[in-house]
């Protein structure tokens, strides 16, 4: 059945013409005439039945159907181009994966093994994506998430990797002739602005008594907690996993206790059974799988 989709032609004339709020301005983007974007925008119009622009004069407005139809054709233009683009970068023999991932686990845990990967599978390219919360996979261009496990997920399957456990650290010059037995109450503490409780429980778990746990200056991200501890600016509840190499290196140190419970568990979701899934995405999960226990 053909589809009733508009010319690429008017769909890219109008994508510009709404954006500039000019029909001059979109025929100097795209070199073309102020007449060949009127056009093309009338067919359009035609097409859909319904007026898109208002024009005054030698100006142009938007209309509120056109503002809305603008945002969807940009929408799916800039996702065209993308796709486009991935392809054209993308070997003969080669595959690709787009991934979405929460910023820090990327940084600090993913991105720094993804040259193993590249060495066993040379032909699958990793896109990665920031996405902070939970969504619906089908349908959102993305082959897989790594996130933790979370009820927002129910419906996809979920491929746990690694457990995500707290442990105060600072900068080792924090420590300098104070007893760290007694220097954690009286130490500036830092937070992450998602999880503020997570001072008080860890005194729950330890047993080291903090006095106003809630006290202390507060950060989007684990990554911004661990450039904080690394200015010695206070002690820092961080996943161990994300600065291994910082305690391996003496820039930062943990001489408490790491917390008892496990605050977060990281997976591998999917929108369907990893052995339906495609073989490069069932490569990167055990790839991923086989990394997770090294740790």
């Amino acid at each position: 059945m053909r589809r009733k989709i508009p010319s690429n032609a008017a769909l890219i004339a109008f994508e510009a013409a709404a954006r500039h709020g000019s029909f001059a301005r979109a025929a100097d983007e795209l070199a073309l005439t102020e007449g060949a974007i009127s056009r093309q925008i009338g067919k359009l119009e035609s097409f859909l039945g319904a007026t898109l622009f208002e024009r005054i004069g030698n100006r142009v407005r938007l209309l509120p159907n056109g503002e809305r139809y603008a945002a969807q054709v940009r929408e799916s233009l800039n996702r065209l181009e993308r796709d486009s683009q991935y392809l054209m970068g993308q070997a003969v023999d080669g595959a690709s994966l787009d991934i979405a991932v929460i910023p820090t686990f990327a940084i600090r845990w993913l991105i720094p093994r993804l040259t193993r990967f590249q060495q066993q599978h040379p032909h699958i390219t990793v896109h990665l994506s920031e996405q902070m919360a939970p969504f619906v996979l089908a349908g959102s261009g993305f082959d897989a998430a790594l996130h933790f496990k979370h009820p927002a997920w129910t419906g996809m399957q979920l491929y746990p990797l690694v457990h995500e456990v707290l442990v105060p650290v600072c900068h080792p010059a924090l420590l300098q002739q104070r007893d760290p037995n007694t220097a954690l109450d009286a130490l500036p503490r830092l937070h992450r602005r998602q999880n503020p409780d997570a001072w008080q429980r860890y005194a729950e778990d330890s047993g080291i008594a903090l006095s106003h746990p809630a006290l202390g200056a507060r950060y989007d991200l684990h990554a911004m907690l661990i450039e904080a501890a690394l200015a010695g600016l206070g002690v820092a509840l961080i996943p161990r996993l994300y600065i291994e190499a910082e305690l391996a290196q003496g820039r930062l140190i943990a001489p408490w206790p790491q917390g008892k419970s496990v605050s977060k568990t990281f997976c591998l979701v999917l929108p369907q059974a990893l052995e339906t899934s495609s073989a490069p995405l069932q490569a990167f999960a055990q790839w991923l799988h086989a990394e997770a226990q090294v740790l």
